[in-house]
């Protein structure tokens, strides 16, 4: 539907961008953005960031009508008002005036939220999911072939593994790649395994892994790792979390005759790392997978209330699982 907008031209007058999916974010709010106006248009142009932005100074500013062009544009990146209240804007939201456009662009948004609703009634709410593995892949493929690159199967496996499914971190990832390799049509595993640095889902992976495997010593090695490279004990949990929630969904649909793309789809997890899962899986009762995600939704509770410290408490569910 944005695309509709932007290659028709018919604008609402309001946008709401938001979604894990930052990469994509960006990109559509740069193509809006020079859509509505030329890009060396600074006088009808301004940009609000941060979570202080006044927002009656913001509907001052949309009531002034543009100078010498077609619209005004403002945006407004990452100000909170969609997850947490801003009246103004949810007042404002039906009566902004037609040569305005205003382009808020979050991480975060509550559908809950009265200007959310706004925006959904008035405007347009684009989100932008993380893509699957299969469109990845062509765009990873799509992006090597016009560089006039070729990759092993072997090599983009890996690739995927480490990079994640950021599509930020992947464009990092592809640059350093594709200096790397300057000169040479084909990208190796070799080529891989020296310049893209493992993500922290790749060592959550191995840790799960290894609790499944009941290697202790290495799902705790693997864990003082993830806490050097400064990931938050509670942001660790939730990738935990998420990995035997994945695992729990993989075994309930376990015998029903999926295909490969069909469980990536319904458990979250990527498709080349199917038949490893199920593996770890078979480790685990239904009931014990459904124990350890409770476990590890009671012990972030317990963190957020201020009654277990975040780095003992992951510590501690690792110990409990891998003994």
């Amino acid at each position: 539907m944005l695309m509709e907008d932007i290659k028709n031209k018919h604008f609402k007058n309001i946008y709401l961008l938001t979604g894990e999916e930052l990469y994509l974010r960006n990109q559509y709010r740069r193509r809006l953005r020079d859509a509505l106006a030329a890009p060396d248009d600074t006088m009808n142009v301004t940009v609000f960031e941060g979570k202080k932005i006044n927002p009656n100074k913001v509907i001052d500013l949309a009531e002034t009508l543009p100078f010498f062009a077609e619209r005004r544009v403002i945006l407004l990146n990452d100000s909170g008002f969609v997850k947490n209240a801003c009246p103004e804007l949810a007042d404002y939201a039906a009566s902004i005036p037609p040569s305005t456009c205003l382009i808020l662009t979050e991480s975060e948004a509550d559908k809950r939220n009265r200007l959310y609703k706004e925006i959904k009634k008035h405007g347009r709410v684009v989100e932008f999911q993380r893509q699957d593995e299969r469109t990845l892949t062509r765009w990873i493929l799509g992006t090597l072939k016009r560089e006039g690159k070729q990759i092993t199967e072997e090599a983009l496996r890996t690739f995927l593994a480490r990079s994640g499914t950021d599509m930020q971190n992947i464009e990092q990832e592809l640059e350093k790649l594709l200096s790397y390799t300057m000169g040479r049509e084909e990208i190796l595993l070799q080529d891989v395994e020296a310049i893209c640095t493992e993500q922290t889902e790749d060592r959550i992976f191995d840790m799960v892994r290894a609790v499944a495997q009941k290697k202790q010593a290495q799902a705790l090695a693997l864990y003082a790792d993830l806490l050097l490279m400064k990931e938050a004990p509670v942001k660790i949990l939730a990738l935990v979390t998420r990995q035997f929630n994945g695992l729990m969904l993989l075994k309930e649909l376990s015998g029903k005759g999926l295909d490969r793309a069909t469980l990536a789809k319904q458990t979250g997890i990527l498709a080349f790392r199917i038949g490893e899962s199920q593996a770890q899986a078979r480790g685990f009762t239904r009931e014990g997978l459904r124990g350890i995600v409770e476990d590890c939704v009671k012990t972030d509770e317990l963190i957020k209330t201020g009654q277990l410290s975040d780095q003992v408490g992951v510590e501690m569910l690792l110990v409990k699982y891998s003994g």
